[in-house]
Formats: C-alpha cells, sequence, structure tokens
C-alpha cells in the first residue's frame, strides 16, 4: 500500500478515469438567415427529433445572426461517445425532411467533442500586409482540416472569416428588370455548376478509332467578371440582362460580423476542442506541433510576416489541480 501511495503521484494521466460526461455537437447553416429564423426553422427542429436518446441528460443550443446553429447534447458518464453519435445521426436523418432545402444542401456535421475549449491559436501579421481574410482563408484552407485529423482533437472552430463572391443587389434595378432575388438565385445555382464534358471516341468505337480523349470543361465561374456575366433574362427586344446589369460583384468575406485582431494586429484565430475521452494535457503540445509546421505553407511567409501564438486554455487549471490534489 505504501508503494502505491507513493506511485499515484506519477501515475499517467491516461491513467485517469473518464469523468466528464461525453458530449455530441451538432452544427448546421442556413445563409443569410437572421438568428430567430434559425431558430425557429432549424434549431428547434432538430431539437425536437432528439428525444428519446439512450443516457441522454440536457442538450443546449445556440443560434446567432451569421445564420449558424449549434445543439450540443450532454450524456451520462460512462455512454460510449461512438454509439451516442451514431443515435444522434439517425435521429437527425428524421428531421431533415423539415429543414430548409438551403440547410440541407450545405450539410449537417455531428461531433462527438468536449463543449470546452482546450487550446486558442492565433495567427497573425505582423507587419500588417495582409488583412484578416487573407488570413482566416488561409487557416481555413490549409489548417483547420489537418489539424481536425490530429488524434484527440475532436473539433475544431474557425474565428474569422474566409473569402466567398459577395453579390449586392440593387433592388431598383431588379425591379426595372421585373426580376426578384430568387430569380438571380436559381439562375446562379444553374450556370455556377461543375458537368462533365463526356468523352472523344469512348465505348462503343469504330475497329479503326485511335484516339481517346476526355473531354475537361470549365464550367465553375471562378472571378467576379465571370459571376457578372451570368445570364438572369431575355426581354423581348431580344436584350439579355447580366447579373452585372442589376448587382454589384465582388470577392469579399463570407461573413463581416466577425473581427480579428491580436494587439492591434490583423489576425485569425482557431479554438481547438478535444474529441470524446481524450486527456487534456497530452494533447496540448501535439496540437502545437500540428500547427506549426503548417504555417510554413503560407507563401511569403517571411516576407508577409505571418507569426503563430498558442494559448493553452486548461494548462494553469490542470497544474493547480494536480499541485492542489497531491
Amino acid at each position: 500500500m505504501l508503494a502505491g501511495g507513493l506511485a499515484i503521484m506519477n501515475l499517467p494521466v491516461a491513467q485517469y478515469p473518464q469523468i466528464a460526461p461525453p458530449t455530441i455537437t451538432v452544427s448546421a447553416t442556413y445563409p443569410g438567415a437572421d438568428a430567430q429564423t434559425v431558430e425557429d426553422s432549424v434549431t428547434q427542429v432538430i431539437e425536437q427529433n432528439m428525444n428519446g436518446l439512450d443516457g441522454l441528460m440536457y442538450m443546449s443550443s445556440t443560434s446567432d445572426a451569421a445564420g449558424n446553429a449549434s445543439i450540443t447534447l450532454t450524456f451520462e458518464t460512462g455512454t460510449s461517445p461512438d454509439i451516442a453519435q451514431v443515435q444522434v445521426q439517425n435521429k437527425l436523418q428524421l428531421a431533415m425532411p423539415s429543414l430548409p432545402e438551403a440547410v440541407q444542401q450545405q450539410g449537417i456535421s455531428v461531433d462527438k467533442s468536449s463543449s470546452n475549449i482546450l487550446m486558442v491559436a492565433a495567427f497573425i501579421s505582423d507587419n500588417g500586409s495582409l488583412n484578416q481574410y487573407d488570413i482566416a482563408d488561409y487557416v481555413a484552407s490549409n489548417i483547420k482540416d489537418p489539424l481536425s485529423r490530429t488524434a484527440g482533437v475532436g473539433s475544431v472552430q474557425l474565428f474569422g472569416s474566409e473569402y466567398a463572391m459577395r453579390i449586392w443587389l440593387d433592388p431598383q434595378k431588379l425591379n426595372k428588370y421585373n426580376l426578384v432575388p430568387s430569380d438571380v438565385i436559381s439562375q446562379i445555382k444553374v450556370q455556377n455548376n461543375q458537368i462533365s464534358g463526356g468523352q472523344l471516341g469512348g465505348m462503343p468505337q469504330a475497329a479503326d478509332q485511335q484516339l481517346n480523349a476526355s473531354i475537361i470543361v470549365q464550367t465553375r465561374l471562378q472571378t467576379p467578371e465571370e459571376f457578372g456575366k451570368i445570364l438572369l433574362k431575355v426581354q423581348q427586344d431580344g436584350s439579355q440582362v447580366l447579373l452585372r446589369d442589376v448587382a454589384r460583384v465582388e470577392l469579399g468575406a463570407e461573413d463581416y460580423s466577425t473581427v480579428a485582431r491580436y494587439n492591434g494586429k490583423p489576425a485569425a484565430g482557431i479554438a481547438i476542442k478535444l474529441a470524446a475521452g481524450a486527456k487534456r494535457p497530452g494533447y496540448l503540445a501535439g496540437s502545437q506541433r500540428g500547427t506549426e509546421p503548417l504555417i510554413s505553407l503560407f507563401p511569403g511567409k517571411s516576407e508577409d510576416g505571418l507569426s503563430l501564438r498558442h494559448h493553452a486554455v486548461y494548462r494553469n487549471f490542470y497544474s493547480g489541480s494536480f499541485q492542489n490534489t497531491g
């Protein structure tokens, strides 16, 4: 017993029992919707279909003005996170037909991650040559997904807004051409679509056929100029109404409600949440090692002065807890 009492002071964190209740987070996005619309048409619909889950203690939810809905379901300690995730996904399928079409097209994610943040990392442009959207777009495209695949990481939340094609409609011009926003949306979906071009000399083919080639068609629009040429309507006199005739098209931020700064400098941040069952101190170093090599991929890193700062939310808490317990 004496040896056991002495050894407990050096017991690895991984050997401690899992006492935190597992949580499952359901995330959805309704583009263009306000917080009340998201609450009524998305959040409440999902919540109403989550009844009857095994071991569910309670759930909490948030709906914001950017069109995001997040529902966190907390289960009893000892519940298998994998089984809980499968049950939540099955219940979510029952709610899908009742959700707006735009939400279904965006997709709904179900993550088995802790509701608390383990670590926050800030990416900063030291000399100010990059704006917050440059940094956030790079982080979303090159760092967020690889970091999400790190062992023990449940989810990664981006603090910032990546780039998107912004289309600012002019109501007076729409009325002039007898158009409504839904007409614009439908034409964008039709004309900004990836299609297959087929093949030349594909099977079945003539016996003397010697050429076989795939046709690559560039149908996805890339620039504001290309979007501006989208055909909306052909008038009775044969003249065409293009998107640029009724709207201003530009490359801008996906969401302007978030402003990211670090000591007054342009920045973007990520919050790392642990997967259910992972031990926090054991993954702090792993998460930091996962972000630092990726920053070297940023084009012009040395010239742009992009740097990285870490803040371990739980490090001081755990160190103090172990000292007090000992």
